[in-house]
């Protein structure tokens, strides 16, 4: 950093005397300088420091100016106690007073407000406010300042405090200095910076310390330490230096972080002031002695490159090292002004104001960028240049050269003839590399660490300017101080060219023939010795790596991406396609490298071309180089022809032909015509004076016509030679129905192939009409069938299916699967039955049964169980194997029938609002569920939901017992939350009812064989608790019916039983007469009906019901011939189950009491109900067999 004065001048008053300049202040524009001297204030040109105009209004040593961000007035503070405001164009516009003198003023970059302090109170002022709002202060202000975003107002006082206050004047922070009024702050300045997260505050105390806060008051880092009382801190216009004066008699630069880099501008007495001209590097001081010094700071390039890492120095204490390549950067912070930078292969030398840093890279890895310290010289060092090796630093001053080790030893030293311009290392073993040296004579020199003689390269007329050595060591490139570029082969020292224009010069790395250079705002890259290359560039090179080109441009150094496409076409025009595969290698676009690979293919170097296009992907030309390589291999060396199949490649198709006839090879030739249907040619190549290839040619232009457009026509060739299956397929293909109809119906039906062939195109167009005429033609009733049923055309199918009975599978089980894939289940059921497939339909009631339980459709659940036992049954009767599985399948299915029948209504019940049940039948049904959940519980039923209605109906009715007990069992079980409620408040306030059951619900649960009244629930299951005689329900109500089942006697076969009840007997007409007795003999009971004759035989059937009492073992009713006789048809109700199942007969004993069974499914209704629920519903409620439908 240098500072060079720009103007100065000197205040002085009428009478010569010198005006101390306590303050300036810059327009936002660095236009104008407003300087506090004397009385006056003074406005100069900053361009050239001419005084433009005093302004005169204070009475009294002005202290203190400030200018408005937006450049529209500024104002000056004054010992006279008042405030003065200035337009920009110099009038004096307003003027207002404090008590006291004023000390300092500031403007708000926000809202222009304007804070004027002085020894006692400070004031806030705005153009849109008549008054002045001031606040008192304890301690006299010394200096102020606004932070950025113009909310906060710090305030410097003598007490070593800074106050900061918001806009309105109200203490937010108090940061108090150690020292107190020892230390009394004398300047404070915001950071600038739009980077900084925090606004933050340098403050300078007269206890000669630095300071920084954030604006919470919180210190950042140490206090620095001064040698002298600052007067003046300010900051560059974006943050990243402060300057600051006082009684050092000069002022200094300093780092943001206050590390002092050096001196700005030194002068005769006291700088009380200092400030920075907007966005420049130029900076102002004002002395006790009136001197206004205007200097300009230069800020010079620090930095070192090798190969493609760049370290340059940042922010004067910082180094970062910048990776070319992979842009990666990394910051070193040195805290100190670095002075010069050094680096070289994994080294990297740093020269503070005290010592020199030695880094060095963790590992070994290219692209690694951390640092380490290796060694640290202490010692303080002048010197113009600085170069690091592995185990050296070089010092370079003026003539002189000294070799240190990382310990200090100086080891060599050097003394040229001359001042040393450039200074390069170039390579070597560690701890011997060698230094290219430029001198200023012209002399260049090649210098060894570990020799200390200077080996003279070459001696040039001029200066020497920069300097580069190839890489194989054998060519040196100059540029000499009239920018000349001097090429020189080293080992003969002879010039080899030289170019004009050049401020510096490098070799490739990559390459040994090319280099580069720059100058007059050109680059030029120049191969081998072929004409130079140029396009625009700013900067200079300083590396050539592969296509990159490292140039430094002002400041900043970056990697330009430089195609080599010119060089390699200069080679590829001479020829040279080794050395253009060099430079192609080194970075071209994927255009260059195929013109590479033809040039080189059509020059025959088969082995650049292969490289080339591996390079971009061709596979076909590698086929080609490929395949011309196994021939070399196999003795061939004809180059025109591996130039024809070349050319053929490229389609130059007739240059190909040239060379194939030349060579002898005309089949080739022809053979690329045809394949390229250049049949026109083809012909006019052969002549017609060859028969033989002419009829080649004629049968290739036929399949050529078929794969071409023209499909149409070659079926019409194909057809008229006769190859019918060749043009069916082209016809096909196309979907041409009208062309394969006619084809079909001209074809015999003994051609069965190609009539086949036909009708699978038509079933492939979906022409079923002309399938099915062509397979009619074949006499094919199978594949007619199956086009049937693949069409859907179920009709037909049946139809085909009644005339040939051997293809009924063929139709039924498709037909099935086509209506379960469409969810009508139950006719697929009835298909698959009509098919006789027994397992799949019974597969299909299933899971249809499966589906219903799942879905909660329990009326389908019990009619899908109906059906299931049905089908069972029907198993059982064609097969003797599984007769007795299917019985016991008949059976369980026939139990879940009816308990899933009956669960739906508890389910509706339970699940939705309104239920069209009586209680009655509701209570009847919950019990029947119950007594026959003794053992397991099917899937879906609910125990819960059976006992909450049956509790909820027991109340209804009058049985409280019941009742009580249906809530106890519902404690022992798990309760959905949605009854809870209910539960807990139907067990508390049933418990209020008397404990015993409605008489009458007890008398209707009377046995109609030994007429024992039973409990309302039996754990036994439906069966009578004395005889154990099963109860017969009716499938409506489910009350028990007046029935009692009874068995025939051995012998008596079930068409003689029906014809023995058939016999009408004459007692039966007395019947009118009849009533019923309930008679006790012994331990025995029995009803009977008397008929006014004491004689049991009168109702055999009567003396047949009695049975031992107490027996543990149901005893069934067996009647003989003579018994059957006496019964009435009338109260006789026949179950006639199909086989294997044996007849079931029932004598109702209440013949009043009408009872009607349906004859598909044999259950009980009483008939009043079985009449409603077929109105209702049209069918049986249970098997739903429509009314009209045959038995």
């Amino acid at each position: 950093m240098r500072a060079v004065p720009t103007w100065i001048d000197k205040v002085h008053d009428r009478d010569k005397i010198e005006q101390c300049i306590y303050d300036l202040a810059f327009k936002p524009d660095g236009s104008q300088l407003i300087v506090a001297a004397g009385n006056r204030v003074l406005v100069y040109d900053t361009s050239d420091g001419t005084l433009i105009q005093p302004l005169k209004g204070h009475k009294d040593t002005v202290y203190c100016v400030a200018y408005a961000k937006d450049g529209k007035r500024f104002a000056s503070g004054s010992a006279d106690k008042s405030i003065i405001i200035w337009t920009s164009k110099l009038e004096g516009i307003l003027k207002y007073t404090h008590n006291d003198s004023i000390q300092c003023v500031a403007y708000n970059p926000v809202t222009h407000q304007l804070a004027s302090c002085s020894s006692g109170d400070f004031g806030l002022w705005s153009p849109e406010q008549k008054s002045v709002s001031k606040h008192k202060v304890s301690s006299k202000i010394t200096c102020c300042g606004w932070t950025n975003d113009g909310q906060y107002l710090a305030l410097g006082m003598m007490n070593g405090v800074v106050s900061i206050r918001n806009k309105n004047g109200e203490e937010k922070v108090k940061i108090e200095q150690p020292g107190g009024s020892s230390s009394p702050i004398w300047s404070i300045a915001w950071n600038p910076s739009k980077d900084e997260h925090n606004d933050i505050l340098a403050v300078a105390d007269w206890g000669q310390k630095l300071s920084f806060y954030q604006l919470s008051g919180k210190q950042i880092g140490k206090d620095r330490t001064l040698t002298y009382d600052p007067c003046c801190v300010t900051y560059f216009s974006k943050g990243e230096y402060i300057v600051m004066c006082g009684s050092d008699k000069q002022a200094s630069l300093y780092t943001k972080d206050g590390v002092r880099l050096g001196t700005v501008g030194e002068q005769n007495s006291w700088v009380w002031t200092c400030r920075v001209k907007p966005d420049s590097n130029y900076v102002v001081l004002g002395c006790q002695d009136g001197t206004i010094a205007f200097y300009q700071l230069i800020f010079s390039t620090v930095h070192g490159l090798y190969k493609d890492r760049y370290a340059y120095r940042d922010s004067m204490t910082d180094v970062i090292v910048q990776h070319l390549i992979t842009e990666q950067k990394v910051r070193i912070k040195c805290r100190e002004l670095v002075k010069k930078i050094a680096i070289y292969r994994n080294r990297l030398a740093i020269q503070l104001p005290e010592k020199i840093l030695i880094y060095e890279l963790y590992s070994d890895d290219t692209s690694d960028m951390h640092y380490r310290i290796k060694e640290k010289i202490c010692r303080k060092f002048e010197c113009n240049l600085l170069v690091v090796c592995s185990q050296h630093i070089i010092l370079c001053q003026e003539k002189r050269l000294q070799c240190l080790s990382f310990t200090s030893v100086k080891e060599k030293e050097w003394l040229m003839e001359s001042l040393i311009r450039y200074i390069k290392v170039i390579g070597g073993p560690p701890g011997r590399e060698g230094l290219l040296v430029g001198l200023k004579n012209g002399a260049i020199l090649k210098i060894f660490v570990d020799n200390p003689f200077a080996i003279t390269l070459l001696k040039l007329s001029t200066s020497v300017r920069c300097l580069d050595m190839s890489t194989s060591r054998n060519k040196l490139a100059v540029v000499d101080e009239h920018n000349t570029c001097l090429v020189y082969d080293i080992n003969t020292k002879e010039l080899l060219f030289q170019e004009p224009n050049a401020n510096s010069v490098a070799w490739n790395t990559q390459c040994e023939d090319m280099l580069c250079f720059s100058g007059s705002g050109y680059l030029n890259i120049k191969a081998s010795n072929f004409p130079v290359h140029q396009q625009k560039l700013q900067g200079f090179v300083v590396g050539y790596n592969g296509s990159k080109i490292f140039c430094l441009h002002v400041y900043s150094m970056s990697a330009v991406e430089v195609p080599q496409s010119a060089p390699m076409y200069q080679y590829l025009e001479r020829k040279m396609f080794k050395e253009a595969y060099q430079i192609a290698c080194l970075g071209v676009t994927d255009n260059d490298w195929r013109d590479l690979a033809t040039e080189a293919l059509e020059g025959l170097d088969f082995d650049t071309a292969k490289k080339a296009f591996i390079r971009i992907r061709d596979l076909r030309y590698l086929e080609l180089i490929n395949s011309i390589e196994e021939r070399k291999k196999r003795g061939e060396s004809d180059n025109d022809l591996f130039l024809a199949d070349v050319h053929a490649y490229q389609g130059k198709f007739h240059d190909a032909a040239k060379l194939y006839k030349r060579t002898g090879h005309q089949p080739r030739a022809l053979s690329m015509y045809t394949d390229l249907r250049m049949f026109d040619y083809a012909k006019e190549f052969v002549g017609s004076t060859d028969p033989k290839n002419s009829r080649m040619l004629m049968a290739k232009q036929a399949d050529w016509a078929k794969s071409s457009k023209e499909p149409r026509a070659a079926a019409e060739m194909y057809l008229s030679a006769g190859e019918h299956l060749k043009a069916i397929d082209i016809i096909g293909e196309h979907g041409w129905a009208d062309m394969l109809i006619d084809i079909a119906r001209k074809l015999d039906k003994a051609e069965r192939e190609p009539l086949a062939k036909c009708a699978a195109y038509f079933k492939q167009l979906q022409h079923h009409g002309y399938a099915s005429e062509t397979y009619a033609k074949m006499g094919d009733q199978q594949a007619l069938v199956q086009l049937h049923v693949e069409a859907r055309h179920w009709d037909e199918a049946f139809s085909l299916a009644e005339k040939h009975t051997q293809l009924k599978d063929l139709v039924y089980v498709p037909y099935a699967q086509w209506l379960a894939e469409n969810d009508r289940f139950e006719e697929a059921q009835k298909a698959f039955h009509k098919a006789g497939r027994q397992n799949e339909a019974v597969k299909v009631l299933e899971q249809l049964t499966h589906n219903a339980v799942g879905e909660s459709r329990f009326n389908d659940a019990g009619y899908y169980y109906w059906m299931l036992s049905m089908q069972c049954l029907d198993i059982a009767r064609d097969s003797e194997e599984q007769q007795a599985e299917m019985r016991r399948k008949f059976e369980r299915f026939q139990r879940l029938a009816e308990l899933y029948h009956v669960y739906h209504s508890v389910q509706r019940y339970t699940d939705e609002p309104f239920s069209s049940h009586m209680p009655e039948t509701l209570f009847n049904i919950c019990r029947f569920l119950l007594n026959n959940l003794t053992k397991d519980v099917p899937l879906g039923i609910s125990k819960v939901n059976t006992l909450y209605a049956l509790a909820k109906q027991s109340r209804k009715l009058g049985a409280f017992k019941l009742a009580r007990y249906s809530y106890e069992k519902l404690q022992e079980l798990h309760i959905p939350s949605r009854f809870q409620e209910a539960i807990e408040l139907g067990s508390l306030t049933v418990r209020s009812k008397p404990f015993h059951d409605s008489e009458d619900l007890i008398e209707d649960m009377m046995c109609y064989r030994c007429s024992t009244t039973n409990p309302l629930l039996n754990s036994q299951g439906s069966i009578c608790i004395n005889c154990k005689q099963p109860f017969i329900y009716s499938s409506s109500s489910y009350e028990v019916l007046p029935l009692v089942q009874f068995y025939l006697e051995e012998g008596v076969g079930d068409e003689e039983a029906v014809c023995l009840i058939d016999l009408e007997v004459p007692h039966t007409e007395k019947r009118s007469g009849a009533s019923w007795h309930d008679r006790s003999a012994g331990e025995s009971q029995s009803l009977t009906l008397e008929n006014g004759t004491e004689d049991a035989e009168d109702d055999p059937f009567t003396a047949k019901m009695s049975f031992e009492q107490g027996g543990s073992h149901f005893v069934p009713v067996r009647v003989s011939r003579s018994v059957l006789r006496s019964m009435s048809r009338r109260d006789v109700l026949i179950k006639r189950w199909p086989q294997p199942l044996q007849w079931e007969y029932f004598r109702s004993l209440l013949p009043d009491v009408s009872i009607t069974m349906c004859p598909t499914c044999f259950k009980m209704f009483h008939s009043e109900d079985y009449e409603l629920l077929v109105l209702q519903h049209n069918c049986c409620p249970y098997c739903r067999r429509p009314i009209d439908e045959p038995n």
